[in-house]
């Protein structure tokens, strides 16, 4: 398995480690409940270093991003970023991704972990226009500083006036002494923080300044199992889970990273456009339960009449609300908040209702 400049740090502070996307990660330290309210109410550390990092410059650049990306690469700025997708030429999602803004010749891509080779793979099949790219994984650390005291924490260590970057934007500057690191608001938790992008070679002086400036906090380090269901109360999609190659912008309600504007060919486009104007036959919908159970991934989602109607992909009890949650592809005549379905849980039909995400308020 492949590791990060913190597993070593994992493993002593006795995480519970497995493989995910091909690296050695920590799933837990103390918990994912304990974890979850952590971030939540106070201040947590994810190590995400293992995500992509690809660059992406030259002359032709933004026409590049404007035909593999869903979003509108033009509308940016420096210091802005924009969540967006890969589309491919079936209709599908090649994966998810937030594009960075530093020039109109230079962007910064950050993609899913599981995905790096693949979307470099996909990136240059497509790259007709002789962007130049290059892949900045290996050679980059991350670390997502999240929760609603991690601004106290990481203001310590930075001469950036950290308030002054709303979500989804991003400056470069001085961090515990290190010059140049990308400081970025875009968190995937909705408990506030940022997200900090700096050298391999620096990742342990940034890792030891943080926890020396959040010991009064109570800050701690937090694993991926939390990650997810705090993701998931936001109603946060998971590539490989609710995303993949055969889920459409449009049926995943990503419709708004999605752009038809003149000057915009993006791989697919007619078909992704006639989608939106024609309607689809499944769409993503969050759901809670209306009793007790646990929706998982896969779990059959059924009508009253115990029909087929579609299937969870993500799903798990709420942290916070203390109830099954979940989200799932149903057939869009119920896809309406408010509508009833099952899930089927071991046999048994439970209820649950379609609700408007997120979860966590």
């Amino acid at each position: 398995m492949k590791v990060t400049p913190f597993t070593e740090k994992h493993i002593a502070s006795g995480a519970k480690m497995h493989e995910f996307a091909g690296y050695n990660m920590p799933i837990e330290y103390t918990g994912i409940i304990e974890e979850h309210n952590c971030v939540v109410e106070n201040v947590g550390v994810f190590d995400v270093s293992h995500m992509g990092e690809i660059w992406v410059k030259g002359a032709n650049a933004l026409e590049f991003l404007q035909k593999v990306t869903s979003n509108d690469v033009s509308k940016l700025s420096f210091g802005k970023a924009q969540y967006s997708c890969f589309p491919n030429e079936q209709g599908g999602i090649v994966d998810d991704l937030l594009v960075y803004y530093f020039s109109p010749e230079k962007y910064l891509l950050v993609v899913n972990a599981s995905n790096i080779d693949k979307d470099w793979n996909w990136l240059v099949s497509h790259n007709d226009l002789n962007a130049e790219l290059e892949n900045a994984s290996d050679k980059t650390a991350q670390l997502a500083i999240q929760g609603p005291n991690a601004i106290k924490v990481l203001q310590e260590l930075t001469p950036v006036d950290l308030s002054s970057i709303p979500y989804y934007n991003f400056t470069v500057g001085d961090f515990a002494g290190i010059k140049d690191v990308i400081i970025s608001n875009t968190g995937y938790t909705g408990a506030g923080g940022f997200e900090l992008y700096f050298s391999v070679g620096d990742a342990e002086t940034v890792w030891n300044a943080i926890f020396k400036a959040g010991e009064k906090y109570g800050i701690k380090p937090i694993g991926l199992g939390a990650r997810d269901t705090l993701r998931l109360e936001m109603g946060y999609c998971l590539y490989g889970n609710d995303l993949d190659d055969t889920t459409s912008p449009i049926e995943a309600g990503l419709g708004w990273i999605t752009k038809f504007v003149e000057g915009k060919p993006f791989i697919n486009r007619a078909n992704i456009e006639a989608q939106k104007q024609n309607g689809v036959e499944r769409k993503l919908v969050a759901f809670q339960l209306d009793e007790k159970g646990i929706p998982r991934h896969g779990y059959t989602i059924e009508d009253a009449d115990g029909n087929t109607i579609g299937n969870v992909t993500s799903g798990s009890i709420s942290p916070v609300l203390k109830i099954g949650i979940g989200m799932g592809y149903v057939a869009t005549d119920f896809s309406k908040i408010g509508s009833k379905i099952f899930i089927r849980v071991r046999n048994k039909a439970i209820s649950a209702t379609v609700v408007k995400a997120p979860f966590r308020k």
